[in-house]
This record gives C-alpha cells, sequence and structure tokens, in this order.
C-alpha cells in the first residue's frame, strides 16, 4: 500500500525567512530619508494589519509600495540581506529542501523579484514559486504591482492552491492570517503555524498544530531531520529566580523553559519535574535520590552556583544524569567582598557604623589598623583563593597560603606546609576550602586555638566547616577579634526569620549568604551554564560535568551521532560495536571516556541507517540512557 502523496507549501516572510522583506527594503531605499524611522514604523503596522487580515492585502500593498520609495537597483542590496537572514532551523535542515524538492512549493504575498534568488538555494526553482510581481518605471523606479496576480488580492492563496490543482494531501506552513485561511476555506488538509520568528494570536489559535521550528513540523510528519528531537519538546525548569538572561539564552535555542521564582520542596520537586529534562537551580532546592528516581526524563541537572551539595551527584551518574555547574563565574564578587569584609574588620569599621546608628559618637583609632603590612592566610588556594591573593597583595598586604594539594604560588605568596604554622602568624584568615563533606567542622576550637590572638576570621567558603559555637565562644573572650560569616552550617530555604549564635555580636559582620550575589556573577553564570546545558543537548559535550566523564566532539554535519551512557562493566563497547558492524554502518568518529562507574560513548555514523539499529542499542546490557541526537 503506497502512503499518499503530500504536497509543503511554504509561505516566506518570516517563515522561510527571519524578516519581512518588506521592511528590509524599507531600510535600504530609505537609507538618506530623514523620516526613515518614521516611515518605516508605519510600514511594519500596515504590513501586520494586513497579515492579520485587519485591511484587505491589496491595500496593504499598494501603500507599502508608495512609502517604500525603492528602485529596481535596491533589489540586489535585498538579496543579499535576505541570504543572511534565512530561519535558523530552515537553514539546518536543508537536506529536506533537497531530498523533497518535486514535493515543495512557495506560495507567497512578496515577490518573485527577490523569492526566486533566495530558495533556489534550497533546490526550489522559479516554477515553484508563486509570489507576485513588481512594476517598475522607465526609470527603474517601483511604482507598483501585477494587479491580475491572484496573489495581489485579498485571500490570495486560496485562488493560488486552488488554480495549482495539486494531487494529494496539502501542508501549508506560515506565519500569518492569510496562510490560516487556505485551511480554513477547506483547500489546505493542515496548518502549520510556524512560530520560530514571530508568533501571531489570530494565526496560533486557529492553527492544526503550531510549530516553533521546521524541526517541530518535520518531527510531526516523520520526516528526516538536522536534529532527532525538536528543541521545542525539551523542557527546562528553572528555579530559585535564575538571571533571566538564562530563560534569554535558552528559549533563543528554541527550548520550551518554565521560570520558578522560589525554590522547591522535595515533594513539590518530585510532582514537578517528571516531565523536565533540564533542571536548573542554585542553592537551597536539594535535588535528592527520591527526587532523581521520579525524574523519568531527566537529562541535565545544572547548579547555577560553584556547590552542587545539595545535588545527590552518584544518584544522577546512576540514572545517566548530566550535573553541570558555574565553579568560576562568581570568582570575582567572592573575592571583592572578601577584600572588604577584611578591611571592615581590621578597621572596625561595623563597631562604629552600628555605634553611630544608635546615636553614639566614638571617633577613636582603638583597635582600628590598616592593612597594608599584615598578614592574611588563605585557607584553600583554588580559583577564589588564588584572585584573592593577587588583590590582597596589591593592597599591601603579606600574602600565606595553605591547600591540602599542592599549588603553584602566584605573585609573592607564601606555601604554607602546615594549617598550624598558616595559623600562628596570620593576623587576618580566610576560608575558601571546597563542599567536601570530610570538611565539616574542619575549623573548630582546636585551629581558632592556634590562631594569634586578636586575629580576625572570614568565612566564605561552606557553613559546616566552621564550629558555630566554638567561633562564639573565641568572639566573646578576645581571642579572635571579629570575624565576617556568610555562610551557615544550616540556611533556610526561603526569606524570613534566622538565628545563629553569632547574633548581636558587635564584632561580627553577618551576611545571608550573598558572597556571589551580585548583577554581574548572576549575570555571568546564566551566560556560562546554558552554554554547558546547550552543549550537551546539542552535541552530547560533556566538558566541565561534575560527575561525569568529559567528552569534546565537534558537530559533524554529514553523519549521525549516538550517545550511548552506560555501566562501566567489561564489554559494552564490543556489544555497540558489533551491533554497528552486524548492521553495516561505518563509524566516522567514536569517543569513549570513563569512570570507575559509567562509561560515556559517543558515535558518529555516515550514512543512514536501519531503525532497528537503535532498539539494538538501547537493550544492550548496561545500558544506562541512550539518545540519537541526529
Amino acid at each position: 500500500m503506497t502512503s499518499k502523496k503530500r504536497n509543503y507549501i511554504f509561505d516566506f516572510d518570516s517563515t522561510l525567512t527571519r524578516v519581512e522583506a518588506l521592511d528590509v527594503l524599507a531600510e535600504i531605499s530609505l537609507k538618506n530619508n530623514p523620516k526613515k524611522e518614521e516611515i518605516i514604523q508605519e510600514i511594519i503596522h500596515i504590513t501586520n494589519l494586513g497579515i492579520d487580515g485587519e485591511i484587505s492585502f491589496t491595500e496593504s500593498l499598494e501603500k507599502r509600495i508608495k512609502l517604500l520609495d525603492a528602485n529596481e537597483a535596491d533589489l540586489s542590496g535585498l538579496v543579499v540581506a535576505l541570504k543572511k537572514q534565512v530561519s535558523k532551523s530552515i537553514e539546518s535542515n536543508k537536506d529536506f529542501f533537497e531530498n523533497f524538492a518535486e514535493d515543495i512549493y512557495v506560495i507567497s504575498c512578496g515577490f518573485k523579484e527577490f523569492i526566486d534568488p533566495i530558495v533556489k538555494e534550497y533546490n526550489i526553482p522559479s516554477e515553484r514559486v508563486f509570489a507576485n510581481t513588481f512594476e517598475f518605471a522607465k526609470d527603474g523606479k517601483i511604482i507598483s504591482f501585477d494587479v491580475n496576480n491572484p496573489l495581489s488580492q485579498h485571500n490570495g492563496k486560496i485562488q493560488c492552491l486552488k488554480d495549482m490543482k495539486l494531487e494529494g494531501e496539502i501542508q501549508v506552513i506560515g506565519d500569518g492570517y492569510s496562510d490560516y485561511v487556505t485551511r480554513e476555506a477547506g483547500i489546505a488538509d493542515k496548518f502549520f503555524a510556524y512560530t520560530e520568528n514571530v508568533s501571531r494570536v489570530k494565526t496560533t489559535e486557529n492553527a492544526d498544530h503550531i510549530a516553533p521550528s521546521l524541526d517541530e513540523f518535520l518531527y510531526v510528519n516523520k520526516l528526516p531531520r538536522n536534529i532527532s528531537y525538536p528543541k521545542n519538546r525539551i523542557k527546562i525548569l528553572l528555579l530559585e529566580n535564575v538571571h533571566p538572561d538564562a530563560f534569554s539564552k535558552l528559549s533563543s535555542d528554541g527550548f520550551s523553559v518554565e521560570t520558578v521564582s522560589k525554590s522547591l520542596s522535595e515533594d513539590e520537586l518530585i510532582e514537578k519535574i517528571k516531565d523536565v529534562h533540564v533542571l536548573g537551580i542554585r542553592s537551597k532546592t536539594n535535588v535528592t535520590e527520591r527526587v532523581v528516581a521520579a525524574a523519568e526524563k531527566l537529562m541535565v541537572v545544572s547548579a547555577f552556583c560553584i556547590g552542587t551539595k545539595q545535588i545527590d551527584l552518584e544518584s544522577c551518574k546512576e540514572k545517566g544524569i548530566v550535573v553541570f555547574n558555574a565553579p568560576y563565574s562568581n570568582t570575582r564578587s567572592v573575592v571583592e567582598l572578601a577584600i572588604g569584609e577584611i578591611i571592615m574588620l581590621m578597621r572596625s569599621v561595623f563597631q562604629r557604623s552600628t555605634e553611630i546608628h544608635s546615636g553614639q559618637w566614638n571617633k577613636t583609632a582603638e583597635g582600628s589598623k590598616e592593612v597594608r603590612g599584615k598578614k592574611l592566610g588563605i585557607v584553600g588556594y583554588g580559583n577564589i583563593g588564588k584572585q584573592l591573593s593577587v588583590l590582597a597583595e596589591a593592597l599591601g598586604m603579606d600574602v600565606y597560603y595553605y591547600d591540602v594539594e599542592d599549588k603553584l604560588a602566584l605573585g609573592n605568596a607564601t606555601k604554607m606546609d602546615t594549617l598550624t604554622d598558616l595559623l600562628a602568624i596570620s593576623d587576618v584568615v580566610t576560608l575558601h576550602v571546597d563542599d567536601n563533606p570530610a570538611n565539616k567542622n574542619f575549623f573548630g576550637e582546636k585551629e581558632i586555638s592556634q590562631m594569634k590572638d586578636g586575629a580576625h576570621l572570614v568565612n566564605l567558603a561552606r557553613g559546616f566547616v566552621v564550629d558555630i559555637s566554638a567561633l562564639a565562644t573565641a568572639l566573646k573572650s578576645g581571642k579572635i577579634a571579629g570575624a565576617a560569616v556568610d555562610v551557615y552550617p544550616s540556611e533556610p530555604r526561603k526569606n524570613g526569620d534566622f538565628y545563629t549564635e553569632l547574633k548581636g555580636l558587635d564584632n561580627v559582620i553577618l551576611t545571608p549568604h550573598v558572597g556571589g550575589s551580585t548583577e554581574e556573577a548572576q549575570r555571568s553564570i546564566a551566560d556560562f551554564v546554558p552554554s554547558k546545558i546547550m552543549a550537551y543537548i546539542n552535541t552530547g559535550n560533556t566538558v566541565d560535568a561534575v560527575n561525569f566523564p568529559n567528552i569534546r566532539l565537534p558537530r559533524q554535519t554529514n553523519a549521525h551521532r549516538f550517545l550511548h551512557i552506560h555501566k562501566n562493566v567489561p564489554g559494552v563497547m564490543a556489544k555497540i560495536n558489533k551491533i554497528l558492524a552486524k548492521y553495516d554502518l561505518n563509524i566516522t568518529g567514536q569517543y569513549l571516556s570513563t569512570d570507575p562507574k559509567v562509561g560515556y560513548v559517543i558515535t558518529d555514523l555516515d550514512k543512514e541507517y536501519n531503525k532497528e539499529v537503535i532498539e539494538k542499542l538501547r537493550n544492550v546490557e548496561g545500558t544506562i540512557k541512550f539518545r540519537v541526537l541526529y
């Protein structure tokens, strides 16, 4: 039984291209007109009235051509501009236009003079393009259009389709009301509202299907496409007021993104995550083993912060869920706060500020010291510790550091062999250790006793690193002259009341875990983390993943890519390649990376494949996740 022939009818403006061509022509023809912007806005307004059916198309066309004041010579520049404005997913699915050329037509209320040169590159010849044509004066000025062409009239696409007498199913893909009415009139069998460039309510509310990209249209029709699964079907959930730039970046790449301003409890997250493919959180949301078990479609968890202690990394790994974080993006913000707090502690700024707020005037130099020439002890010489080292030295401080790993000193910093040696000489000790559970109460009564009398302590690292009771005792006794604390052993999930033993001590600066909370840092995180998400979803790259083998491979244009995550047990790769050999699939590139628990292999194949191979690969013993990327 042969399948019914299909005809695919594409609109041009705002469908095949991202723009309305006459709007672009206006930019060219009105270049030297002092009222250019005003006229262009009027043209855009008239365009939209015509697209939405508020005025007749003929009237819309007449008014715009008059306002354009364009010449035939302007059209070559227009074609050059339009070639750069082909819709993203149209451009990436050029093979569809090559392979289904005999089934594809363009019907547009635009003009063949600029449409033909654009679509020719997509294997659509002029005879398959139905559009208006300009009329020119002797000097080349565009003065009108062919009024006998049905496409110059109201509902002209209906008449055009009738005249074409196409056999088989007719599917219309477009962004405007004039495209939809072909379906309403019964001439088209299906209407796809194409929303990649613009979404019009009058169009989408009447569509058989909304296609945010050509990938979606091809997916619904089970046609070959550039990517296996349309991005608009990949759901991303961002919690905890992640910077809006993250939403913009991910949604503009085609993903469906939902934002929630607060963190979610375990039960709330379990309910919400069932259809989610990518989860973005900050520090207050816990991704527990129960959450991971309930997340049937989850592929990625991204922490829009440095720490990943709130994520069960092993459970994620066992389910083939890749975890990313932002280890560098807020480094500068944390360092600047550390510098500021060191100066405020050494100068007793907080005490003086509190006194004057309560009406006291206590102008004194007692307990107020310059930081220049003082010894700064940095515990943890990672990204933050190193940058703090450089800035502190620039202020004239003598910098010493201690790290459990062998780290190269920057500038004139001095490496200390033991923590005890560091504490004994430091006027200020600042903590920058990681969230390893072994660091719980890393800094307690013993370490405090080893500090110089009257030294200061800054903790911008992790709340569980410092024994708060021991610190409070030392502050009250004067053993420690002052402290600045930004992180606490237990922090609330939402804003509200909070208690710590350090509350009320006049020589303590308390902040609510805001070390990395600057507009610049959040913007930087909102750029870095989505880039990692998109690299994994779009190409399979796991570079900088916290819990997964790191792989980076370039995107291939003439290949199919399979992603296979499996338990790291002997024989899995042999089974995978045996299946590929059985189906005569030639491997053009393959990269495997493993850790003690999982293996991750990316395989690129250079030709069409039998769909049976997918099921065989899914069913390889030890498979955790399998994905056809493209």
